[in-house]
């Protein structure tokens, strides 16, 4: 089978073949791009694999391109990189490797393009093209990847516990490419990730981290979680995930399992956001439930405060995971501490004063945070989901009418601590804090207005209370 280019890839990859030819170096494109290529994906990063020196011809290829690109190498991996345009091409000599039990680095040594095939994760990785002229666009498959991208199936080249023994991360990689790929994993396959789900601890936080970030954005992230559980890996990775599956049940009174659940609602999610921190939101919305279920006679399981505890695993979390510990874990625990706060405030008689309490406490992220309620919603009474959802418009139109006329998305109360200290000649002290903290309550329980001149006299008022007189 021969592969038909692009314009575009047909000038770039003829460019590196000539370069190749006048090299004496046989030349071909190999991986995820041929992959991608034949599955109509888009990409733009390309591997190019050589017999002999891919630093060299690296550089030969650069000094052909006006003006020509830096090439980023790294000379103990015999890799280099080269940005040019869209394109991100990287180069290395064909190698052959091994393994010890300890390690994931592997011994390199230098191999034929066969050696270099055989090393690869899977068989919808192994294919090559050449690119040199005399076999330009040829495709070199000899492990039958093509049949299996057209079967959808993800399996290694050599006996998949080798695979996985030699790199353990192979493991993430076939679920990830799973999820990503709508493709199903050979059950022998599977069956190896299985038996070796105990060596992913030699594989690094970060990146086990990075392939659980790309399982989390894809189109359908639940088919990846489903598998790391399915496989044992997700007891070795993130045991709290695990502990949220299961449905006991006494008297005949249970509850939902919260794992499939939690993977339902992240499924809901994916459709209406890109951003990877609210689908974590949605990941871990009850991660508290396991550590709050509790069983009340004559009524079932409960959860309350699931979503408190659950806030406070947060941060343990993200440092677990080595993912960032500022501004995207604070603003995954405030959607986790808040999911439940929206549906109460469908209810009725709920007053303008807790719709206040809820646009400030949310603040900007009021609109994830309906989002992820609204995913949130997993019943398979489809009456009942349709009267969610329409709930949830009532609550968002009472949330518009209410900001429109108290501004409070982001909002500060018109008086500030040092306006109150200069005002009654007061130093930091508890003082300040209790007139400060009363002037907000009283915004927001619609006492007075949000207006300078109100908050001055309640101010006043508070502040004679307490004892206190203005200075001026």
């Amino acid at each position: 089978m021969d592969v038909v280019f692009t314009e575009k890839e047909q000038n770039l990859f003829s460019k590196i073949g000539k370069v190749a030819d006048e090299l004496g170096t046989p030349c071909y494109l190999i991986g995820g791009y041929v992959r991608d290529k034949i599955l109509n994906r888009i990409v733009k990063d390309a591997d190019i694999v050589c017999r002999g020196d891919g630093i060299a011809l690296a550089k030969a290829f650069a000094n052909t391109l006006r003006p020509s690109p830096s090439v980023a190498y790294f000379k103990n991996f015999g890799t280099a990189q080269i940005k040019w345009g869209d394109w991100e091409i990287e180069f290395v000599g064909a190698r052959k490797e091994s393994y010890q039990t300890d390690s994931r680095k592997p011994i390199v040594h230098a191999g034929s393009l066969s050696d270099d095939q055989w090393r690869r994760d899977f068989t919808i990785n192994a294919l090559a093209i050449c690119l040199n002229e005399k076999e330009f666009g040829q495709l070199i498959d000899p492990f039958n990847g093509l049949k299996a991208i057209e079967e959808k199936k993800i399996q290694t080249p050599l006996a998949p516990v080798q695979t996985f023994s030699d790199d353990p991360l192979r493991m993430l990689r076939a679920i990830r490419f799973a999820a990503q790929l709508g493709f199903s994993i050979d059950p022998t396959t599977f069956a190896a990730i299985q038996e070796s789900a105990a060596r992913i601890h030699i594989i690094s936080q970060e990146r086990i981290t990075d392939e659980l970030n790309k399982i989390m954005l894809c189109d359908k992230p639940s088919i990846g979680w489903d598998l790391l559980f399915q496989s044992g890996l997700l007891q070795f990775i993130f045991p709290q995930m695990v502990d949220l599956h299961g449905a006991v049940y006494i008297d005949g009174k249970g509850h939902k399992d919260n794992f499939y659940h939690t993977l339902q609602v992240l499924d809901n999610i994916a459709p209406h956001t890109h951003n990877l921190w609210l689908r974590w939101a949605a990941l871990l919305h009850d991660i508290g439930k396991p550590a709050t279920k509790k069983f009340e006679e004559g009524h079932g399981y409960t959860f309350h405060g699931h979503e408190v505890v659950g806030a406070r695993m947060v941060p343990k979390i993200f440092a677990k995971l080595k993912l960032p510990l500022h501004e995207p874990m604070r603003y995954v625990q405030k959607l986790v501490l808040l999911h439940l706060r929206p549906i109460s405030v469908t209810k009725e008689n709920i007053t303008d004063s807790a719709i206040r309490r809820l646009l400030f406490d949310a603040g900007e992220d009021i609109d994830d945070l309906m989002t992820l309620c609204a995913a949130d919603i997993t019943s398979k009474n489809k009456t009942k989901v349709k009267k969610y959802l329409a709930n949830f418009e009532l609550v968002k139109e009472r949330m518009a009418a209410v900001e429109e006329s108290d501004r409070l998305r982001n909002w500060q109360p018109p008086i500030t601590g040092e306006m109150i200290m200069d005002f009654f000649g007061l130093t930091p002290g508890k003082y300040v804090g209790i007139i400060k903290d009363a002037i907000r309550e009283a915004i927001l329980d619609g006492v007075i207005p949000n207006q300078l001149e109100a908050a001055q006299h309640f101010m006043i008022e508070k502040a004679a209370e307490l004892g206190l007189k203005p200075i001026k």
